[in-house]
């Protein structure tokens, strides 16, 4: 046999992956919003501004997971979110707990209320599993409306941020920002491991045709479980941080707006990419701290009307679009190479 045919083909550079030259510039980005993050302090930015964002983008991501990288549209991730920033907020104002056991506490609430709501709606699909999400989550918010460790319409206010492992003070903003910056990144590394994991291609593979995944052998409903209480725990963690940041936690927490807001911020940013939650929570907080004090209400019909020109003009969200106008010009590249 001519040695030519067994000799393995060595590509040049011209023929590198793309998938390769993304990736590096991927890292890239995120070393520089890293370091952005870590000298937000210095250069002058809110600390409590950015914090909320996080948390807020944490949030966002933890519903990414489920509707992104699952296929599943929860209408009532709000019940999460909410739930736990009563319970971290009750055992550290009431209780007297350092705020890391609190936020443990509130995050294991928050990820057996998504088991409970995940063994009834799992099985369901589509509208029918959005709408029983939405209608468990209205009882989680009647009952801490009524409950009276909650404050009722008034909520718990004066929570305070309590010392790290009892040993460092969290009353500073500046301490405050890196602990919630560490958690942020955390969970961010940790939801891209679950992603990229085999646990996370079955999941996509749910997603992308679900029928198939079933006659592969999948327990598609243990699978969808699984990744329905991820999420929720993740969006509990994100309440529990941001009812240490801001120090309360109200019925908006907990209220159907909440959770149509986290939608919003995932499809404005891009669903399924990873770092497109994340910016569309920073679009939308930053228009409500932006335009709060001049038009009031009509904050909610601006940012109403931005979505429904992202829908119109970017299907994929905005990190999404800036993707795929990526992937057409290497694309392009490639094939004017090829041509030359």
């Amino acid at each position: 046999m001519n040695n030519a045919m067994t000799q393995p083909v060595t590509p040049s550079p011209m023929t590198k992956p793309r998938r390769t030259q993304a990736a590096n510039t991927t890292r890239i980005t995120y070393l520089a919003l890293l370091t952005l993050l870590l000298v937000a302090p210095v250069i002058g930015l809110y600390p409590v501004f950015v914090m909320k964002l996080l948390c807020f983008g944490l949030f966002a991501c933890a519903f990414n997971l489920l509707l992104g990288f699952t296929g599943l549209l929860s209408f009532g991730h709000a019940a999460f979110f909410g739930s736990a920033a009563y319970v971290t907020g009750w055992f550290v104002k009431a209780q007297g707990w350092t705020p890391e056991m609190a936020i443990l506490a509130g995050t294991v609430g928050a990820g057996l209320i998504g088991l409970v709501v995940g063994l009834v709606a799992i099985r369901r699909q589509g509208i029918y599993f959005a709408m029983i999400t939405l209608a468990i989550a209205q009882m989680v918010y009647f009952f801490c409306l009524q409950a009276p460790f909650t404050g009722g319409e008034d909520g718990l206010q004066g929570v305070p941020r309590g010392n790290l492992f009892g040993m460092l003070s969290l009353q500073s903003d500046n301490a405050m920002y890196y602990f919630v910056v560490a958690v942020f990144v955390l969970c961010f590394l940790f939801i891209s491991r679950i992603v990229n994991s085999p646990f996370g291609q079955v999941l996509k593979m749910i997603r992308e045709n679900e029928p198939r995944a079933i006659s592969l052998g999948y327990q598609v409903d243990r699978y969808k479980l699984l990744a329905f209480v991820l999420s929720a725990a993740l969006a509990g963690l994100a309440g529990s941080l941001k009812t240490l940041v801001m120090g309360f936690a109200t019925l908006s927490d907990v209220h159907w707006s909440m959770s149509g807001e986290v939608i919003l911020m995932t499809l404005l940013g891009g669903v399924g990419t990873f770092f497109g939650p994340v910016m569309g929570a920073g679009i939308v907080i930053s228009l409500q701290n932006l335009l709060a004090d001049k038009v009031g209400s009509w904050v909610t019909v601006i940012i109403g009307v931005i979505f429904v020109l992202c829908v119109l003009a970017f299907r994929k969200g905005v990190v999404g679009e800036l993707q795929a106008f990526r992937e057409r010009r290497s694309a392009a590249a490639q094939a004017g190479s090829k041509q030359a």
